[in-house]
């Protein structure tokens, strides 16, 4: 069975053929990058825009890549929640033109259990149950995953997420955007234990996250108290002791977190995805841990912690073969 999935939550415009569930046959990512930088950040608008003028080309590059006509694929999955309203719109109208004009299955997708599914991709693991982590720019959520569509919320951010987080931080240590790939580059030239920043445990089982105040203490401690500082005043070997010592921070805020949620619910596996599952370090930081424990350790392909379109075809057969079909009445939802 093969699906096509969408995906232009934000600001990738991404096309992907899924076979079963698992086998990637074609996957096509359209950055815009170069677009935002300019500015620091995605601006929705721009954003809303760049998936117009993609849309058809990356649908034909991935399905030409997959070797397959769209009249060939068998349902159509789309990401419709959460994200930029005006991004999301873009990939719910091209969805539900392709199923009404085909005949073919229309299937809603959400994003951050699509993320959860990524680690499935081009692959026979089975990791549930297990808890899974997801940490983006606009999400940093925390689940107990029976399943493929079975997840029970356990933790989350409660202002900032981790990947907002690394952004705004590399915008205080004027590095280039993306601020999360800045980061973990001059992170590896810094010393993490340079500067302490506050460790936070949240909630009553200590499995929600708080970023917003080290992100402060990392702006008043470049800047000072008044903000009379700038940045370029620091050394490069300052930055990058700023930056590592942040990054350990959050690190070792997300994988306690995450040991505590598998203690807690007895789980032996931890599934990691979302942007910022492409951190080097968190990366290796949450194998180390796991390995201490005795827990397995799933993180998928740097292709596929990014947005992309083929977790979202993946999870939505899984959707399609329990009858969860949508209408054409589907809604985009922020």
């Amino acid at each position: 069975m093969k699906i096509l999935g969408i995906e232009s939550s934000c600001d990738e415009t991404s096309a992907a053929v899924v076979e079963d569930g698992r086998r990637v046959l074609g996957s096509v990512v359209a950055s815009q990058v170069d677009l935002h930088a300019r500015y620091g950040g995605v601006v929705p608008e721009l954003a809303s825009r760049a998936h117009v003028e993609c849309m058809i080309p990356v649908l034909t590059e991935a399905l030409g890549a997959a070797g397959c006509s769209v009249a060939e694929v068998d349902a159509i999955a789309v990401v419709n929640t959460p994200g930029l309203i005006g991004s999301l719109l873009m990939g719910v109208t091209a969805a539900k033109t392709l199923a009404w004009v085909l005949g073919k299955p229309l299937v809603g997708v959400n994003h951050i259990r699509a993320h959860v599914y990524s680690v499935c991709l081009d692959g026979d693991v089975e990791p549930w149950p297990c808890v899974s982590l997801v940490v983006s720019g606009g999400h940093t959520s925390l689940f107990h995953s029976a399943g493929p569509l079975e997840h029970e919320l356990l933790g989350r951010t409660l202002d900032d997420a981790a990947g907002e987080a690394f952004d705004k931080v590399a915008a205080i240590l004027e590095l280039p955007y993306p601020g999360g790939p800045s980061i973990d580059r001059l992170a590896r030239q810094g010393n993490a234990k340079a500067v302490h920043f506050k460790r936070t445990a949240v909630g009553d089982e200590g499995l929600d996250f708080s970023f917003s105040g080290i992100k402060t203490a990392v702006l008043y401690h470049v800047r000072g108290h008044d903000l009379s500082r700038r940045a370029s005043a620091l050394s490069f070997q300052e930055k990058a002791d700023v930056a590592a010592s942040f990054q350990e921070a959050v690190v070792d805020m997300l994988v306690a977190s995450a040991l505590r949620a598998a203690d807690a619910r007895a789980i032996d596996t931890i599934v990691l995805g979302g942007g910022v599952a492409a951190n080097s370090r968190l990366r290796a930081r949450l194998q180390e841990a796991c390995a201490r424990e005795n827990l397995r350790c799933l993180i998928p392909p740097l292709e596929y912690c990014t947005d992309n379109a083929a977790m979202a075809a993946g999870l939505g057969y899984h959707l399609l073969k329990a009858g969860r079909i949508a209408d054409l009445h589907l809604e985009a939802k922020a």
